[in-house]
């Protein structure tokens, strides 16, 4: 990675996961649906990931493309931001089981990171 930018974007978006996954570790989907500071602190980190992507795809174009589900994470972003009053917990919560974990992989990998 040559580019300042570029960097920068992924370690938002990687400590916003890292964030996320502290933030509920150890909670269960009704632990999360109950507690709405924490879905808010969710939320909020889904979103600094979504601007992150939206601000790669800028400056890295061909990294961005390579970053499974990125339209889809960038459009999750768009949802919690200007869909709020609409937002489906539920679904936020399957984002966290089903997807953070591998996407935090991938950031870690394409940081440069891995042991």
């Amino acid at each position: 990675m040559t580019d300042d930018r570029t960097a920068k974007y992924l370690w938002d978006a990687r400590r916003a996961a890292e964030r996320i996954g502290r933030f509920t570790s150890g909670c269960t989907c009704d632990d999360y649906l109950g507690n709405e500071m924490l879905r808010s602190a969710v939320e909020r980190q889904f979103e600094i990931i979504g601007e992150a992507f939206t601000g790669l795809r800028r400056v890295d174009p061909g990294l961005a493309a390579s970053i499974p589900d990125l339209p889809r994470i960038v459009a999750f972003r768009n949802v919690l931001i200007h869909g709020y009053a609409t937002v489906d917990s539920q679904l936020v919560w399957g984002v966290v089981e089903g997807k953070l974990s591998g996407l935090l992989e991938l950031l870690t990998r394409l940081l440069g990171d891995e042991p």
